[in-house]
């Protein structure tokens, strides 16, 4: 027995004569939906691909609503129409490729790849920062190493942002200037 999903334009104009097929479908998705949703934005990256993928499995839950024995089981049905849905999808994208004759490489950076030249830097930059007066480099190592706002630098540190803004600053001037880190502008 088949029943059908859509209406004609003359009974969806009147509502209040609309019954849905399966009112248990109706609740089931409400009571779920979030709990499904979530679940559907883990397999995606975007949540409206995420919204769709999830209409779309539950497109097919409504479908099979009649074939579905236990209805306790009915999240484990939906969560693998999810996955079978987004495998589908994965599947089916389309990947452009273009003959060329030649390969589009990035141009490589002079020196930039040298592991003994990334070392060396490194190393002149921290002989370079030990070389600042301690509260210097303490604000220094904090925001950039660290990776902390001025906000919560000033916070760490008992000072004002003002004073880590300027301190920062006249640290990375004494940097500037530093002449063994100079040869390797």
């Amino acid at each position: 027995m088949t029943t059908p999903v859509c209406t004609s334009a003359s009974t969806a104009a009147t509502p209040a004569a609309q019954t849905l097929p399966y009112p248990s479908f109706a609740s089931y998705v409400r009571a779920r939906q979030s709990v499904l949703l979530r679940t559907a934005r883990s397999l995606t990256a975007n949540p409206s691909d995420a919204e769709d993928l999830l209409q779309t499995a539950l497109t097919k839950t409504y479908v099979a609503w009649e074939r579905i024995e236990d209805h306790r089981a009915l999240d484990g049905y939906v969560r693998r129409a999810l996955l079978n849905t987004r495998t589908s999808q994965w599947r089916k994208r389309r990947v452009d490729e273009f003959v060329c004759e030649e390969l589009p490489e990035p141009e490589p950076v002079p020196g930039g790849d040298d592991p003994a030249e990334r070392q060396a830097l490194h190393d002149a930059m921290w002989r370079a920062i030990t070389k600042l007066p301690a509260r210097q480099r303490a604000m220094l190592v904090l925001r950039y190493y660290e990776d902390l706002s001025e906000v919560q630098t000033a916070e760490v540190l008992g000072v004002s942002v003002g004073t880590v803004k300027s301190a920062v600053s006249r640290a990375l001037g004494k940097l500037r200037e530093d002449p063994e880190l100079g040869l390797v502008r």
